[in-house]
């Protein structure tokens, strides 16, 4: 079986490719593609692969811009860690969507429907979404957190702050644990609500309830002190403050 992987991120590619092999040693990676260009003249110069796994949020757009820009007429599975998505993408026709990170179990199961014709599976997520009556591109609902042999659903509200380090992803919660990520905070600062977390530096998100006192720390920048605590000061950048000052009186 030929595998297209749509996919920004290094880390998931080669966990996917992993899985994949693990799965069946017979699949073949035909590309891992990181953009949405780079997606649309694949599509449009090579033969069509069996399966293809898309993110949504890619480098230079989303999943979904490539069904506007040619014609995809081979199985597509979307791969993501957030479930905000799911009614747009089973309206493109996708024969499945997954949450990151992805369980070799579910894996297996897009396989094997592929090779069956891609039949739409009801998923859970969708039928929540569809029946909710609410917009398909909202704030990110929940994550999926996957640690060790265990998973954690995290609501929004229970996030203190979102923060990198050696180039990993924590989620620190309002108890004060932290928790892996396989997104960027790039990718993430798009998907959380505006008006309750907002981007301090290259290294931190915060939600507005964690943010215990402001202090003028040099010219235009702030330092904020959080609850719980962070490990380094948290300076609010030169070029955020002004945004960031607009976003504390609610503009």
């Amino acid at each position: 079986m030929d595998i297209l992987l749509i996919e920004d991120e290094a880390a998931a590619v080669a966990r996917m490719r992993k899985l994949l092999l693990e799965i069946d040693p017979s699949v073949r990676v035909v590309a891992d593609l990181p953009t949405v260009r780079d997606a649309v003249a694949w599509i449009k110069t090579n033969p069509a692969p069996d399966l293809a796994f898309f993110d949504v949020q890619l480098a230079d757009g989303d999943g979904f811009d490539i069904f506007r820009q040619v014609e995809v007429d081979f199985p597509v599975v979307f791969a993501t860690a957030f479930d905000t998505y799911a009614l747009q993408a089973f309206r493109v026709n996708a024969i499945d969507y997954l949450l990151k990170p992805l369980k070799k179990a579910e894996l297996a199961e897009a396989l094997q429907r592929a090779q069956k014709g891609g039949v739409v599976r009801d998923h859970a997520v969708l039928e929540r979404t569809a029946h909710s009556g609410a917009p398909v591109h909202v704030p990110v609902k929940r994550f999926l957190i996957r640690y060790g042999d265990h998973f954690k659903l995290v609501e929004p509200a229970r996030i203190a702050y979102i923060h990198s380090l050696q180039k990993n992803t924590f989620l620190r919660t309002r108890e004060g644990r932290d928790l892996p990520l396989e997104e960027s905070l790039d990718r993430l600062e798009k998907q959380l609500d505006s008006a309750r977390f907002i981007r301090l530096n290259r290294q931190l998100i915060v939600q507005v309830d964690s943010i215990k006192e402001l202090l003028a720390y040099s010219k235009s920048r702030v330092k904020v002190l959080l609850d719980p605590p962070y490990d380094e000061d948290a300076i609010v950048s030169s070029e955020r403050s002004a945004a960031f000052k607009r976003w504390l009186a609610g503009e």
